[in-house]
């Protein structure tokens, strides 16, 4: 397993991140693995060198934070690794259980850290922007609970490029501490992120951790079409990918992967991985696995090496999309 830093920090991160939406309950999600079940893929995860790992308060309500405390604590030297999770999706409908007020960042993450069981995350996110608190009140809280030593570092996940731009000017300026980390939508299907926030990133030294680098299973190469709602739980149940992929030029790109992985005696999933990390911001997709093929794959992906004729063949039926994923 290769490590690299996390943007312009000395932490050192897998080029691959396991997500662990995945695993908690089913009750929240019919494709979720329970306790019992989600265990092998910590453990194949830590044998196989992978130190970087991402959950949210939201994923089951909890319980994948509780799941994964205990896996990783089972099955690995926490010492050794980098726990992520995130706060801003509700917790419940009640008044102050979601957001990115003061009040629910102090909160989220003092009961986050019981869910882990953990003194101190390592990489702390903030799953959305809040247009409904001022950016300085969430960054001063941020910052508050880094001094408290409750969080090593801080992150974010999908916004516009200049309110990010934004945020990382206001951290500066005030003195506080800067988000280190971008978890974004980017992948084969969606390149929008090209347009200004990959080149944000890469210019401030922040490390790119996409979601969704196979499309929500549409990149895995199994769906007969783009509709295809059969192949997989998910696929039947996951409303949000309707959201995101809907553009019938989304086949064409698919199509160009299975293509390229046919000549190459790759399977498309390993193709699709290996052109995100051969991309200069991006420092580990996050994956996620419910079969352990899946993160076979993921791993597999790391020793593929695209030519640039590949890479070209891989990019050329894209067609620009409608920002999607925030």
């Amino acid at each position: 397993m290769d490590y690299v830093n996390l943007g312009h920090t000395g932490l050192k991160v897998s080029r691959i991140c396991l997500g662990c939406m995945s695993y908690g309950s089913s009750k929240w999600r019919p494709w979720v693995l329970d306790e019992e079940a989600s265990q092998p893929f910590f453990r194949r995860a830590v044998e196989a060198g992978i130190n970087f790992f991402d959950t949210a308060d939201m994923y089951s309500l909890g319980v994948s934070e509780e799941v994964t405390g205990r896996a990783l604590r089972k099955y690995a030297r926490l010492e050794e690794l980098v726990l992520a999770t995130k706060v801003f999706n509700p917790m419940s409908d009640k008044p102050n259980m979601g957001g990115l007020s003061r009040k629910h960042v102090v909160q989220g993450c003092e009961a986050s850290l019981k869910r882990l069981g953990v003194e101190t995350i390592d990489l702390y996110q903030i799953h959305r922007m809040d247009p409904n608190t001022p950016i300085e009140e969430t960054l001063a809280a941020l910052d508050l609970l880094v001094r408290q030593g409750k969080v090593r570092y801080i992150g974010a996940s999908s916004s516009a490029a200049w309110k990010f731009a934004q945020a990382l000017s206001l951290s500066e300026r005030h003195g506080w501490a800067r988000f280190v980390s971008m978890q974004n939508h980017y992948n084969l299907v969606y390149r929008e992120e090209e347009r200004e926030m990959l080149p944000l990133c890469e210019a401030e030294g922040i490390g790119v951790i996409p979601w969704s680098p196979l499309a929500r299973g549409l990149l895995a190469g199994t769906r007969k079409s783009l509709d295809d709602k059969q192949t997989t739980t998910r696929a039947g149940s996951d409303a949000f990918a309707a959201t995101l992929y809907d553009n019938p030029h989304d086949w064409d790109v698919v199509e160009a992967v299975k293509k390229v992985a046919s000549a190459r005696g790759n399977t498309p999933a390993e193709v699709s991985l290996a052109w995100l990390l051969s991309k200069p911001a991006v420092v580990a997709p996050i994956i996620g696995a419910t079969k352990m093929d899946h993160l076979e794959a993921a791993l597999r992906s790391l020793d593929v090496k695209l030519s640039p004729e590949e890479v070209r063949a891989l990019e050329a039926p894209y067609q620009p999309h409608a920002v999607r994923g925030f």
